[in-house]
């Protein structure tokens, strides 16, 4: 155990992943994906316009 060997060692480089092919389902899939990311946005700025859900109720002051 030398001074060059501590340490985290580097791993090993991974070869870069071929892009492979996508088939028509994958691009279905895809698809479905990019629409359900807007719709969630969408509601999400629609929901942020508003104010705080279910603040009604008895509010405590924390005194005695």
């Amino acid at each position: 155990m030398s001074g060059r060997e501590g340490g985290k060692k580097k791993p090993l480089k991974q070869p870069k992943k071929q892009s492979k092919e996508m088939d028509d389902d994958d691009v279905a899939f895809k698809q479905k994906q990019k629409e359900e990311q807007k719709a969630m946005e969408a509601l999400k700025a629609k929901a942020s316009g508003k104010g705080p859900l279910g603040g009604g109720g008895i509010k405590k002051s924390g005194k005695k």
